[in-house]
């Protein structure tokens, strides 16, 4: 499986950004879906993970303000950003966890898209 992650830039505070993160593999046979992201020295933070057949996870710092999605007609998964503040700057990551038979759930991540928030 592989993710190719986009969309990162930098934006004013009180901007919108969108992420987008296209898979390899159907999205829809996929376990779960996440967002991380890292600043430096810090440890890898989620952000947002939806799992089949529940509803969206929000990091405190994110709920509200941030919205998981994605289309499966395109094997895309979306991450819509608004309100953006500065300290949301960092590297973000997609990852996708999935259900291999004889293997069990294994998690594989796309590279990051840095996102620049200026105050």
């Amino acid at each position: 499986v592989q993710l190719q992650a986009s969309g990162g830039g930098l934006v004013q505070a009180g901007g919108s950004l969108r992420l987008s993160c296209a898979t390899s593999g159907s999205i829809d046979s996929m376990y779960a879906l996440h967002w991380y992201r890292q600043t430096p020295g810090n440890q890898r933070e989620l952000v947002a993970s939806i799992t089949n057949g529940r509803r969206p996870l929000y990091s405190d710092s994110v709920k509200g303000r941030v919205t998981i999605s994605r289309d499966s007609a395109k094997n895309t998964m979306y991450l819509q950003m608004n309100s953006l503040k500065p300290e949301d700057t960092a590297v973000y990551y997609c990852s996708a966890t999935v259900d291999l038979p004889g293997w069990g759930k294994t998690l594989y991540w796309g590279q990051g898209t840095q996102v620049t928030v200026s105050a």
